[in-house]
């Protein structure tokens, strides 16, 4: 079931190299596998540094009861501030494709009990280090590096 769910994220990921962005997907899952919604890295499209794929597939979501039954389904490890969008609201799951290339915040995640599977994709690391041997100047903005 996890990789489906991650299919649904990689395949916004490719989405969004498509549309000159960050190739990073993400997707929200009920526990029973039920898509709740997908997003995917839109900060250099709309020049929002704020639109990373696991805010843009929650505010895509609309407003849940609870999130705590949801599963968030992402092509890389959450950074800082993805892992904190998933603490404050309660993510119970995190997905993730690789973690690799940039390790976020999964540690802090599981130190504070979300259950982080981390699934190893080659597909989700292969289009990332793709994306930034050719951009790595956007890539750093992104993670906030200089």
């Amino acid at each position: 079931m996890y990789e489906r769910m991650l299919a649904v994220a990689l395949a916004e990921a490719r989405m969004g190299l498509t549309e000159g962005g960050i190739p990073i997907g993400a997707a929200l899952f009920t526990r029973a596998g039920e898509l709740v919604s997908r997003g995917h890295n839109r900060r250099v499209q709309q020049g929002d540094p704020s639109i990373h794929a696991e805010t843009d597939a929650f505010r895509r979501a609309g407003r849940q009861r609870s999130y705590r039954n949801l599963v968030m389904a992402t092509t890389l490890a959450p950074c800082w501030y993805c892992s904190g969008l998933v603490r404050q609201f309660r993510i119970g799951t995190v997905v993730v494709g690789e973690s690799r290339t940039f390790t976020g915040g999964i540690e802090w995640l599981r130190e504070n009990g979300v259950e982080v599977i981390d699934l190893d994709n080659r597909e989700c690391r292969e289009l990332l280090e793709g994306y930034i041997t050719a951009h790595a100047e956007i890539w750093n903005e992104d993670i906030g590096e200089e």
